[in-house]
């Protein structure tokens, strides 16, 4: 006995049917995979969390970075800058500066970087020594004003940082404190 056979004018047009189903799905599903989860702009890490609780005894000290970059800050708002490499677009000029300077710890309603929450702002009012980077040879200024922006490890130790350039991707350049 032959099998039932599906009647010919039922059969192919519901499999087309089906086709294009899947089809118009599977392109609806790709275009929003592709708006959301494969875009590699959304698997950057999220920002950074705002401090809001930082107070003066987790500043006061020594904090070093590269290169013998190293900033002493006094409870008494003065400071001691060795060798600090400019921030954002400054960085990629390469100059370095040394000299006395003062710094103050913003308050959380005082907008100053580009996270929320607390920055510690540092200023140099006149250089009294400059070095560059190998490879660079832009002349220093003789002033020059940081702002740090702050973020804790996964300890909970403050860290400051400021951003590099656009030339040095969007990295940033960590002081940690000496122990």
């Amino acid at each position: 006995m032959p099998l039932p056979r599906a009647s010919q004018h039922g059969g192919p047009r519901i499999v087309d049917t089906v086709l294009r189903n899947l089809l118009a799905y599977g392109v609806l599903v790709a275009a929003l995979l592709t708006m959301t989860g494969w875009n590699t702009q959304h698997s950057a890490p999220g920002p950074v969390p705002a401090v809001y609780d930082a107070d003066l005894s987790e500043i006061v000290g020594t904090w070093r970075c590269v290169e013998g970059t190293a900033v002493v800050f006094r409870a008494d708002g003065s400071a001691s800058v060795t060798l600090l490499d400019g921030q954002e677009r400054d960085y990629a000029a390469g100059w370095r500066l040394s000299g006395p300077a003062s710094w103050k710890l913003t308050s959380d309603d005082q907008p100053a970087g580009r996270n929320l929450g607390q920055h510690l702002r540092l200023d140099l009012p006149a250089a009294t020594g400059t070095a560059t980077r190998s490879g660079t040879t832009t002349r220093a200024p003789g002033r020059y004003s940081w702002t740090f922006e702050l973020r804790r490890d996964e300890r909970r130790t403050l860290e400051l940082y400021f951003f590099l350039g656009p030339a040095q991707g969007h990295g940033a350049y960590v002081l940690e404190k000496d122990a």
